[in-house]
């Protein structure tokens, strides 16, 4: 019996929802004007959406974020405020429009492998944070399905997107590291022990030479680059016009210096009788711990606006800014 009223009952939630559609595209159809206006500046056109596909995609913002009841003044706000390029060009994106696909990854994949890194606090795993959250959009996650057809114009797809970055790293955060609330533990009875931690006195001397030597052999635009990144979050628009460079040119430099820093370090530290475990085990050390003065590094001969050599320009110069 109680089966059956579930059913039931779904049943007549979807057809008030069917209902509440209807009622929301009657409205939409007395303000046609307003309608056709959004539709013009959305480029739905260039994507294959006709106007009444595009009035469904704003009846279904208008059902999720306003009252049925609302007021006609209220109504037009609502619409006017809308990203609707963004929104017509999320849902395109949903489709597997490739046009789509291409405009959205020119205006937003340099924005959202920044905002990984800053997210995640490290330009490898921010990055492939940035690079599962596409993968997520194309559909490839474990459900089959696109985020992008939760999105409703309400608010920038940037922004949003972050938004949702952002959770994805802390859900990831949780199940890696499985974390439980303190109350679940209370409610389980569990007693709460600290974790037994074994920490170096001190760190070894064979790493911070290791680095010393890393850091040592870097050019000055090297420096520039991880200095202005790192230490100075400046972004990569912001580097690429000092260097003149294209920013996925900047954004390929960044990883290709912290994987090859990574490298020296390691081989500098088994030079010195390390194994390889004991290097990675090494390269956890957080750096405040560590004697050699980073920044330092990074900075040396950078100030007094010293000029740093731009690969593009042969034995052309960028001058730094004096505030690296």
């Amino acid at each position: 019996m109680s089966g059956t009223r579930k059913t039931s009952s779904g049943q007549e939630l979807g057809d008030a929802a069917g209902a509440g559609k209807t009622a929301v595209m009657a409205r939409l159809a007395g303000l046609d004007r307003l309608v056709s206006e959004l539709f013009a500046a959305s480029e739905a056109v260039r994507y294959g959406f006709s106007q009444p596909v595009f009035a469904g995609l704003l009846a279904e913002a208008l059902n999720k974020y306003l009252e049925p009841d609302c007021d006609d003044s209220r109504l037009r706000e609502f619409l006017s405020a809308l990203h609707v390029q963004e929104l017509v060009l999320a849902r395109a994106c949903a489709a597997g429009n490739q046009t789509a696909w291409d405009a959205f990854l020119s205006r937003f994949r340099e924005p959202l492998y920044e905002a990984g890194i800053a997210i995640a606090k490290d330009y490898v795993a921010g990055r492939e944070l940035a690079d599962s959250l596409y993968a997520d959009l194309c559909g490839a996650g474990s459900h089959g399905t696109t985020p992008l057809n939760s999105y409703m114009g309400y608010g920038s797809l940037e922004g949003w997107l972050r938004t949702i970055m952002a959770r994805s790293f802390i859900d990831r955060y949780r199940s890696e590291h499985r974390l439980i609330s303190l109350e679940e533990e209370a409610e389980d009875g569990m007693q709460l022990a600290a974790p037994a931690l074994e920490l170096p006195a001190t760190v070894d001397a064979r790493l911070e030479e290791a680095i010393d030597e890393a850091l040592s052999d870097l050019d000055a635009e090297e420096r520039y680059i991880l200095a202005s990144f790192f230490l100075h979050d400046r972004t990569l628009a912001e580097i690429s016009r000092v260097l003149k460079l294209h920013e996925s040119t900047v954004s390929r430099r960044i990883q290709k210096i912290t994987v090859d820093i990574r490298k020296q370090i390691i081989k500098g530290m088994m030079r010195r009788g390390m194994t390889r475990r004991q290097a990675d085990e090494a390269l956890v050390t957080d750096v405040r711990d560590l004697r050699t003065d980073v920044r330092a590094h990074l900075q040396e001969n950078l100030q007094d606006g010293k000029t740093i050599p731009s690969p593009t320009q042969g034995s052309d110069t960028a001058k730094v800014d004096d505030d690296c």
